[in-house]
């Protein structure tokens, strides 16, 4: 293993800053000029910019490093927390994204409201934002850990680091800026993955070696991973697809229902290749360092490569924060704007962006609190995923099964769903029960008791109190 000198530290930082500088002048000028830009671009961004946008959010740092992590513990089946987004992006081109942005709406709590009222679309903004700020931390952890190994600092100095540049960052440009450079940030990170896997490759002389020396689990389709936890995984990822903020701004910014529909199919497929070469990073780390944290099962290799490699790749981990960062802290900082902020003040549209970007300042920096306190990021990861599933189901059963469809029951089942999957996911998945099966069951459970014990006037038909007609958001 290489350690590297002062002088290649030196190099490294060096590169990461000019490229923070260079990407931080393009954010200034495509910055958004209004609130119509900071949130959803104007509705002017073509699908194809959408689609690596989406795809890079799913494979951002937390996704990068956590698959890695992952596929250390479980093998390279660890892939499937990665194709679960790419099922889920296909089935969300299919059957919603036409649908979501012909409702006119750019946050989920909006779309919600039409089918269920005002009560319900407050509760489901307060359950993404605590989901998002979740993803965040997460995001901030991931990122951490590639800073730390590059710059010998401690894991809670590379997150303040983390936090502070990219808050900068996106607070500043929002979605119009962020979606454009994306694709640049992107470009970056998948040259950072090429090059990790070209490494990974060289240390373990390819997967022959690693095939005859490691449990044979190591290299199936299932790993050390249950059916169960693969089908969560699934479940999971196309739920929190199908209601998560950031998603459906981002196919907000498209021209038309059918370019968001374009956009979802095209990160379907972009998820797919980028899923193995993260499993097979983590696998070669396992057979080459066993003893070493999972946490750095892709850092480690940038301590095999000449300084300017591991400058590449760091720059590309550093890419992946920002775009993760950036439309996560964006899709919270829409939500607290569009359903607390401007209900309660009404402000002009000026005073509107300059508190959007102030409070996009204040999320950049929640997530630090709870650093220090995330042992391994996929849980984490599919523990949000599981927050959101639950407002897909109360969202799905609106559109599909309008009959359940009780403001009451949508709002009693939402906030039983969020304690439930927070207890069972801090209580460790009792009796083996991923957590995501709690989020699954429980707010329909909840809707269809609810159906069946109402009062006469809601049995008759009678709209729940604040809910609009059914039909509304179509």
């Amino acid at each position: 293993m290489t350690s590297f000198s002062h002088g290649d530290t030196v190099l490294i930082i060096a590169m990461v800053a000019v490229y923070i500088v260079v990407t931080s002048v393009a954010s200034v000028r495509l910055r958004s000029r209004d609130s119509e830009q900071f949130m959803v671009a104007g509705r002017s961004m073509p699908a194809v910019v959408v689609a690596v946008l989406l795809m890079s959010e799913y494979i951002g740092a937390k996704s990068t490093v956590g698959t890695s992590q992952e596929a250390f513990n479980v093998g390279i089946a660890a892939s499937w927390s990665v194709i679960s987004a790419a099922i889920g992006f296909l089935l969300f081109g299919l059957f919603m994204a036409k649908r979501l942005y012909a409702s006119g709406e750019f946050t989920i709590s909006g779309f919600i409201a039409r089918k269920y009222g005002n009560g319900a679309k407050l509760v489901v903004s307060a359950i993404m934002i605590y989901a998002l700020l979740l993803v965040n931390v997460g995001n901030y952890v991931s990122g951490a850990a590639a800073i730390s190994t590059v710059m010998h600092v401690d894991l809670t100095t590379a997150a303040l680091i983390t936090a502070a540049i990219s808050t900068i960052y996106f607070a500043w440009g929002g979605l119009k800026s962020v979606a454009y450079l994306t694709i640049f940030h992107s470009a970056v990170k998948l040259l950072g993955i090429g090059i990790l896997v070209a490494v990974a490759w060289r240390l373990t002389g390819g997967l022959a070696p690693m095939v005859q020396t490691m449990p044979e689990h190591y290299f199936t389709w299932h790993g050390a991973l249950s059916g169960g936890t693969i089908g969560a995984w699934i479940i999971g990822s196309a739920g929190a697809i199908f209601s998560t903020q950031f998603i459906i701004q981002a196919i907000s910014a498209t021209k038309s229902p059918a370019a968001a529909r374009q956009a979802s199919l095209m990160a379907a497929v972009l998820c797919v290749p980028i899923s193995i070469a993260l499993g097979f990073i983590g696998v070669a780390a396992k057979y080459l360092y066993p003893e070493i944290k999972s946490l750095y099962a892709l850092p480690v290799f940038l301590q095999h490569m000449h300084p300017l490699l591991a400058g590449v790749v760091t720059t590309s981990l550093v890419a992946s924060i920002f775009v993760s960062v950036c439309t996560v802290a964006l899709a919270i900082a829409s939500l607290i704007v569009k359903d607390f902020y401007v209900p309660r003040y009404r402000p002009t549209p000026e005073q509107e962006l300059r508190a959007t970007r102030w409070i996009s300042l204040a999320v950049g920096f929640v997530p630090l609190v709870f650093v220090l306190f995330v042992p391994q990021i996929l849980a984490l990861s599919f523990f949000t995923r599981a927050l959101r599933l639950s407002v897909s189901i109360v969202a799905l059963i609106g559109i599909y099964l309008p009959f359940f469809g009780s403001s009451r029951g949508a709002v009693a089942g939402l906030v039983l769903a969020a304690v439930a999957t927070t207890a069972w996911y801090l209580l460790g998945n009792p009796f083996g029960i991923d957590n995501m099966y709690v989020a699954l069951v429980t707010p329909a459970l909840v809707l269809v008791v609810e159906k069946l014990f109402a009062p006469a006037r809601a049995a008759q038909g009678a709209p729940a109190a604040g809910a609009r007609p059914n039909g509304s958001a179509q």
